[in-house]
C-alpha cells in the first residue's frame, strides 16, 4: 500500500510543479490557470518526456563534486552569501534525505535550470520572465500563441514536444535513416549473415557467401555478391583468423597422422597437444559468439533492447586476442614444421622473448607443455644414467662401443638438438653426469652412485615423479645437475683411486716403462744384453719373458704388488731382416678396464715411444760402462811394454789417451743428457701430474692432467714433431757411440794380446814354443797377426796402433761435428730449460777436455822417459 501511494505522489508532484511554474507568469488580473487547458497539457506531456527519457548527462554521478562545482560558481560570480546558504542547505540535504537515491541527479537538474534562467534573463530585455524561461514549451495564453509558435519553429519544437539533442532539426535521425538505406543499397547481404559466415570461416568452414580460395590462400566473397569496400576489408581481416586456424589445425592433423617413431617424437606430440588445448578455449569462444549471433542487430537509431547481439565491429573486438594467439601459433607451426626434439623446443623458446605480458604468459604455458618430455629425459639421465631417447630428440646421443671406449666415444653432444635455453656449459655438465653413472655401472661394476643420486634428488627436491621441474625453472635444473655432478664425480674418483689404485699403476708405469727403477733396469740390461745382440728373428719371446722375471726377482721390483708385476710384459715390435734384438725389444703394461679409459692404445703408443728412446739412452750408457770396465788405466805402466821401441810405445800411449779422452767426453755428454731426461723432464712432469691429480674434480680433469703429463714428457724429451730433426741427430750420435764401444773393445783386446806376446818372449824355450803354438793357433782362427821375433811383433803392433788411432780420430772428429750440430739446434727449441742445461754442459765439457789432455800429456812423457 505504501508503494502504491508513493507511485501516485509522483504524477501529482509533477502536476503541482508545472502549475506553480506556469502560474508565476500569468498576467495581472487574469483567470486562474485551468489544469485542463491545452497549454497545461502540452507542458505536462513535455515534462513527462523529459523525466522518462534515457538520456544521461555526460558527467560523473558524484553529488559532492556537483555541489562543490555549484559553490565555486556562486563564489566566482560574487554571490558569497548564496554560496554559504547553498553549502548549509546541501549539508542538511545530504544528511537527512536518506530516502533519495539519485541526489546527484537532483543537484544537476537544479544547476541546469539555474543556468538556463540566467542565460534567458541576460538575453531578454523584458522586465518580466517569459514562459519559455521557466520551461521551454509552457505557453501562457492565446495572446502569446503566435510568438510561442514562432519560437517553437525556431527551436525545433513539434506539437509541443521538443527533440533534445545537439541537432535541433533532427538531422541525426535523418542521417541514420539515410545511412541504413545506403547500407542496404551497397550490400546484398545483411550484417547478420556476414557475421555468421565469418564465424564459419574462423572454424575453417566455408560459409554461404564467404568461401576459401585455395589459389590465394584466403577467404573471399562470392563474385555474385555485392558488398561495400569497407565491409569487404573488415570481413577479410576477420577471416584471416580462419586462414591461420586452417594452418594450425592442418599441422596438428598432419603431425598426429604420421608415424610418431620416425617423424614426430614426444616433444612434437606435446606441442600438438598444447596447441589442441589452446584451440579448445578458442572453440568455447566461438560457441559463445555463435549464440550471440542469433540475436538481431538493431539499427543505429533504435533503442537497444538487449546488449547480446553481435556485429562485425563487436566481433572484431572479441577476436582481437584470439587473433594474436592464432597468429603466434601459426608462426610456430611454420617454424617447427621441419624441426623435432630439442631443436623444436629451442625454436619455440625464441618466440617467448616478447614484451607483451599476454604473449609472454601464453608462450610460457605452451613451453611448459612442450618441454615436459625433454626435462623428463634430463632428469632420468642425470639421476639414473638412463638415455630413453627412442625418437632421437635429445641433445645427448649414445652409441654402442667397447668398455674401454665408453667414456670417450660412448656419448656425445648433438648440438643441433640443444635448445637455446640450455647453455653449452650446462649441457656439458649434464653429459658428464650421466656418462659418469654409466661408466661406474658398466666399467667399474659399481652401484654406489645410486645412493649419491638418491641424496641429490632428495636435497634438490627433484623427486622421482614426473614433472619435478620444467621450463622456466632453470635454477632448479642447474642446482640438480651441479649437485648430482659433484657427488657422482666424487664417488667415481674414489672408486678409481681406492678400488682400482690408479696412482699406484701410474707409478708402476713410470718405474718400468719410463725406466725409473734403476736397479731393475741395470740388471735387466745385463742379462738380456747377450740375447739382444743377436738377430731379432732368432730371439725367443718366451726366453726374454723368463729373463724379465729373473730381473724382477733380483731387484727391489720383487716387493711390488703382484697385480702390478703381472701386468708387466715383454713385447717384440715388428721387425725386418737385419734388425737386432736391441732394436725391437720393449716392455708393455697391461692396463685393464677401467684403467684402459686413461691408458688407451694411443696413450700406450706414446709410452712405447718414450720407452724406446729411454731404452736407447740406457743402452748407450750400458755400453759406455762396459767400455770402461775393459779400460785398465794401469795397463800402460806395465813393465811388459818396456821392451817395445820408443816409437811403438809412443803410438800405444797416444791411442790409449785418444780412447780415454773420447770416452770421457762421450760419457759426460750422455750423463748430462740422462740427467736432463730423468730429472728435469720425468721427475718434474711427474710432480706436476701428482699435483693436478689431487685437485681433479672429475674424470675429465684426470684425463686432461694425464694428457698434459704425457705431452710434457714427449715435448721435453725431444720426441715432439717440432724436435724431429734434433731427435734424429741424437740417434746418429747414439749409433756413433756404439761404434766407439766396438773400436774400444778391439783396441783393448789388441793391447792385451800384445802384452801376452811380450810376456811370451821372456818364458823358457820349452814353454815359449808351446805358448807360441797356442798363440799362433788362436791368431789363425781370429785373423790377427802371426809373426816370429820381436821385429815382426813391433811392426805389426805399430800398424795395429796406427790404424786404431786413425779410427778413433775419425770417430772423434765425427762425434765433434755431430755434437756441434746437435747443440746448434737447441736454441730453436721451445723449452728453455733444455737450452740452459746444454749450454752449461758445453762449457763444462770444454774445461774437462782441456784438463784431460794436459794430464795425459804429462803421463805419456813420464812413460816415454821411463
Amino acid at each position: 500500500m505504501d508503494d502504491e501511494e508513493e507511485q501516485q505522489k509522483l504524477p501529482d508532484l509533477v502536476k503541482a510543479l508545472i502549475h506553480h511554474l506556469l502560474s508565476q507568469n500569468l498576467p495581472p488580473n487574469s483567470q486562474p490557470l485551468n489544469p485542463n487547458s491545452s497549454q497545461f497539457q502540452n507542458s505536462l506531456r513535455y515534462a513527462h518526456r523529459i523525466l522518462t527519457s534515457h538520456l544521461t548527462p555526460s558527467i560523473t554521478p558524484d553529488a559532492a563534486a556537483i555541489a562543490e562545482s555549484i559553490k565555486r560558481r556562486l563564489a566566482t560570480e560574487g554571490r558569497s552569501s548564496e554560496a554559504l546558504s547553498f553549502a548549509d542547505l546541501y549539508t542538511k540535504f545530504a544528511s537527512k534525505a536518506t530516502d533519495v537515491d539519485n541526489k546527484w541527479a537532483l543537484l544537476h537538474l537544479f544547476n541546469i535550470i539555474s543556468q538556463d534562467r540566467k542565460t534567458a534573463v541576460n538575453s531578454q530585455s523584458q522586465s518580466h520572465l517569459d514562459a519559455s524561461v521557466l520551461l521551454p514549451n509552457l505557453t501562457l495564453s492565446d495572446n502569446n500563441n503566435n510568438n510561442v509558435r514562432r519560437r517553437i519553429e525556431n527551436k525545433g519544437w513539434d506539437d509541443g514536444v521538443v527533440v533534445l539533442g545537439r541537432d535541433p532539426r533532427n538531422r541525426r535521425e535523418v542521417a541514420f535513416r539515410e545511412y541504413v538505406k545506403l547500407v542496404k543499397e551497397e550490400n546484398d547481404v545483411t550484417e547478420e549473415a556476414m557475421v555468421t559466415d565469418v564465424l564459419y570461416a574462423c572454424q575453417g568452414v566455408d560459409g554461404k557467401y564467404v568461401k576459401f580460395d585455395n589459389e590465394n590462400n584466403d577467404y573471399v566473397f562470392l563474385d555474385s555478391i555485392r558488398v561495400s569496400r569497407a565491409t569487404t576489408s573488415m570481413v577479410h581481416k576477420l577471416c584471416e583468423l580462419g586462414v591461420l586456424f586452417k594452418k594450425v589445425i592442418g599441422y596438428i592433423e598432419q603431425s598426429l597422422g604420421r608415424s610418431p617413431v620416425e617423424d614426430v617424437g614426444t616433444i612434437g606430440q606435446a606441442f600438438c597437444s598444447a596447441l589442441q588445448d589452446e584451440l579448445s578455449d578458442y572453440y568455447k569462444l566461438l560457441a559463445v559468439l555463435e549464440a550471440q549471433s542469433s540475436n538481431p542487430i538493431p539499427l543505429l537509431s533504435e533503442t537497444v533492447s538487449s546488449e547480446n547481439y553481435l556485429s562485425l565491429r563487436r566481433l572484431a573486438n572479441w577476436l582481437a586476442e584470439p587473433m594474436v594467439k592464432m597468429r603466434l601459433m601459426a608462426d610456430l607451426v611454420e617454424k617447427c614444421r621441419v624441426l623435432r626434439g630439442g631443436a623444436m623446443a629451442g625454436a619455440i623458446h625464441l618466440h617467448a622473448r616478447h614484451g607483451d605480458p599476454m604473449v609472454h604468459e601464453f608462450m610460457k604455458r605452451l613451453l611448459q607443455r612442450v618441454c615436459s618430455p625433454l626435462f623428463e629425459i634430463v632428469r632420468r639421465w642425470v639421476l639414473e644414467g638412463e638415455l630413453e631417447d627412442i625418437f632421437s630428440e635429445f641433445f645427448i646421443v649414445g652409441q654402442p662401443v667397447k668398455a674401454e671406449s665408453l667414456w670417450r666415444e660412448g656419448y656425445r653432444l648433438h648440438d643441433a638438438m640443444l635448445p637455446s635455453f640450455i647453455s653449452a656449459s650446462l649441457a656439458q655438465r649434464i653429459l658428464r653426469t650421466g656418462k659418469s653413472i654409466n661408466f661406474l655401472r658398466v666399467c667399474c661394476e659399481d652401484r654406489g652412485w645410486a645412493r649419491a643420486a638418491t641424496e641429490v634428488a632428495t636435497d634438490t627436491g627433484a623427486t622421482a615423479r614426473r614433472g619435478g621441474f620444467g621450463y622456466g625453472e632453470t635454477d632448479t635444473l642447474e642446482s640438480l645437475v651441479d649437485e648430482a655432478s659433484k657427488r657422482i664425480d666424487k664417488h667415481l674418483l674414489e672408486v678409481i683411486y681406492e678400488r682400482y689404485k690408479f696412482k699406484e699403476h701410474c707409478l708402476a708405469i713410470k718405474r718400468y716403462l719410463l725406466l725409473g727403477q734403476g736397479d731393475f733396469v741395470q740388471y735387466l740390461m745385463d742379462i738380456v744384453g747377450p740375447e739382444l745382440s743377436e738377430a731379432a728373428n732368432t730371439i725367443s719371446s718366451f726366453k726374454l719373458a723368463g729373463l724379465l722375471e729373473t730381473a724382477i726377482r733380483a731387484s727391489n721390483a720383487q716387493y711390488d704388488d703382484p697385480d702390478i708385476l703381472d701386468r708387466l710384459r715383454v713385447k717384440m715390435m715388428p721387425h725386418e731382416s737385419g734388425d737386432r734384438g736391441w732394436d725391437v725389444f720393449s716392455l708393455e703394461y697391461d692396463a685393464r678396464v677401467p684403467l684402459d679409459t686413461v691408458f688407451t692404445e694411443s696413450v700406450m703408443a706414446k709410452y712405447l715411444r718414450i720407452f724406446n728412446f729411454l731404452w736407447k739412452l740406457k743402452r748407450v750408457e750400458h755400453a759406455l760402462i762396459g767400455a770402461w770396465k775393459t779400460m785398465k788405466p794401469n795397463c800402460i805402466t806395465s813393465n811388459s811394454f818396456n821392451r817395445l821401441q820408443g816409437a811403438v810405445k809412443m803410438q800405444l800411449v797416444s791411442a790409449l789417451r785418444r780412447c780415454q779422452v773420447l770416452w770421457v767426453e762421450i760419457n759426460h755428454f750422455i750423463s748430462n743428457l740422462q740427467y736432463y731426461i730423468m730429472f728435469e723432464v720425468l721427475e718434474i712432469s711427474w710432480s706436476n701430474f701428482l699435483s693436478e691429480m689431487e685437485v681433479a674434480k672429475d674424470l675429465d680433469d684426470l684425463l686432461a692432467a694425464h694428457e698434459k703429463y704425457m705431452n710434457s714428457i714427449v715435448e721435453k724429451s725431444l720426441l715432439g714433431e717440432l724436435s724431429q730433426s734434433l731427435y734424429k741427430s741424437l740417434i746418429v750420435i747414439f749409433d756413433l757411440i756404439l761404434r766407439f764401444r766396438s773400436h774400444a773393445d778391439i783396441l783393448y783386446e789388441g793391447i792385451h794380446e800384445l802384452q801376452a806376446r811380450i810376456t811370451e818372449s821372456s818364458l823358457s824355450s820349452r814353454d815359449k814354443k808351446k805358448t807360441r803354438k797356442q798363440l799362433n793357433d788362436k791368431s789363425a782362427e781370429e785373423g790377427t797377426w802371426i809373426a816370429d821375433g820381436r821385429k815382426a811383433l813391433t811392426q805389426r803392433a805399430g800398424e795395429f796402433l796406427r790404424k786404431m788411432e786413425q779410427d778413433l780420430d775419425a770417430i772423434s772428429n765425427e762425434y765433434s761435428s755431430l755434437q756441434e750440430e746437435f747443440i746448434s739446434q737447441l736454441p730453436v727449441q721451445q723449452h728453455t730449460g733444455c737450452v740452459l742445461a746444454y749450454r752449461k754442459f758445453v762449457n763444462m765439457t770444454k774445461d774437462l777436455i782441456e784438463a784431460l789432455f794436459t794430464q795425459e800429456d804429462k803421463s805419456s812423457t813420464k812413460l816415454c822417459n821411463s
